[in-house]
Formats: C-alpha cells, sequence, structure tokens
C-alpha cells in the first residue's frame, strides 16, 4: 500500500488556496484517484486538524474564516443567497434575519452547521437567474431577491411586510423587466399592485 507524508499532503491542501473541500476536489488537489486511500488520508488530515468535517464529503480547511455566505454556496449546488437574507445585504430590510436563505433548483431543505441555520428553497429552473458573483458566493441583485420574496409570499411560504422596505436601492426599469419573466398568476398580479404603492413601477 502507497503511504503519503502527511506534511506534504498538508502542503498541498494549503497551496490550492482553498478552504473549501469536497471529497473529489481533495482527491483531485492530492492525485489520489482510489476512494478508500482518499478516505483514509481525509481521516488523517482530520485527526492531524488540518480539515475539520461540515458533512458527509464535505470538509473545511481548519481555523479557515470562510463566510456564511460562502458556506451557503458550497453546501448546497446549485444555489444562491436571496429572499431575506440579500435583502438586508442589499440594505433593502433593516432587519437581519436568523439564518441564511437561498434560492435553488433542487428540493427544499434546511442545514445546520456549528448552529448555523441554512434553509433552502426550491425555485423553477427558469426562475433560477438574477444573481451575481461576489467574491465565492452567488447572491441575487436586490430586484431579483425582492422578486424571490414576493414570489414566495404568493405561496404562502414567505411573510412580506412592504412597510418594512426601504425600495430606494432598486432599478425600477430592471425591476419591470424581471417582474414579466415570473408566472402572470392571479396572486403575483394582486402583489405586484401592492409593490407598485411602494415604488415609482
Amino acid at each position: 500500500m502507497e503511504t503519503y507524508n502527511i506534511s506534504s499532503i498538508t502542503k498541498k491542501i494549503y497551496d490550492s488556496r482553498l478552504h473549501l473541500f469536497t471529497s473529489k476536489t481533495l482527491r483531485d488537489i492530492l492525485g489520489v484517484w482510489k476512494e478508500n486511500t482518499t478516505f483514509n488520508i481525509i481521516q488523517r488530515l482530520i485527526r492531524g486538524n488540518v480539515l475539520y468535517k461540515i458533512e458527509r464529503n464535505k470538509y473545511i480547511l481548519k481555523d479557515a474564516s470562510v463566510s456564511d455566505f460562502s458556506l451557503a454556496c458550497f453546501l448546497y449546488h446549485p444555489s444562491y443567497i436571496s429572499f431575506e437574507t440579500a435583502l438586508n445585504f442589499h440594505g433593502i430590510l433593516s432587519q437581519f434575519p436568523y439564518g441564511v436563505t437561498s434560492a435553488t433548483t433542487r428540493k427544499t431543505i434546511q442545514k445546520n452547521v456549528e448552529s448555523k441555520q441554512f434553509s433552502y428553497f426550491h425555485i423553477k429552473k427558469d426562475l433560477f437567474w438574477g444573481y451575481d458573483k461576489k467574491d465565492d458566493f452567488l447572491i441575487a441583485s436586490a430586484e431579483k431577491a425582492l422578486l424571490d420574496q414576493l414570489y414566495f409570499t404568493t405561496k404562502g411560504l414567505k411573510k412580506t411586510d412592504l412597510e418594512d422596505y426601504d425600495l430606494s436601492a432598486i432599478t425600477v426599469s430592471r425591476l419591470k423587466e424581471y417582474i414579466k419573466e415570473y408566472p402572470d398568476t392571479v396572486q403575483w398580479k394582486k402583489i405586484v399592485k401592492q409593490l407598485k404603492k411602494h415604488s415609482a413601477i
């Protein structure tokens, strides 16, 4: 059985400049192709306080400084930060939400990591857009986060009080274009009408 020096392995991991890893990423970095060998190496790295296991096949560099947003996108892919979290990020909602909320094309799910809550809400593939990459995470634009929130409100999955929103950061022309992309249901028309009372659209 081939042996691996923990010091050289650790150097390769740090040289990658990554902080978050999947088992596959580690195999690629280390040039190890056998899954059982990779597993054994990972266990050694965990015991050596180089890596910390987040969940199955997902790891973080021990003591690395990783933002909650980066971790959210890493934990469940594909996903982008949206809803209350993105609205707070853009200064539209002053109240800081509990946990991180994201949109995903996968099933709705909630994950808890180190007392942090990460919530993912399923959205149709044709509505999975309107986000930007910042650093190493994806986050909805102000307009998309607002409309995602309103859309899920029409489905009874979110609560929205537009009185609490500061819409000054919204680009009206973009908002108008985005509105057209959502299902034109009775509920959607009703909530858009409410939105018009609070903005210049």
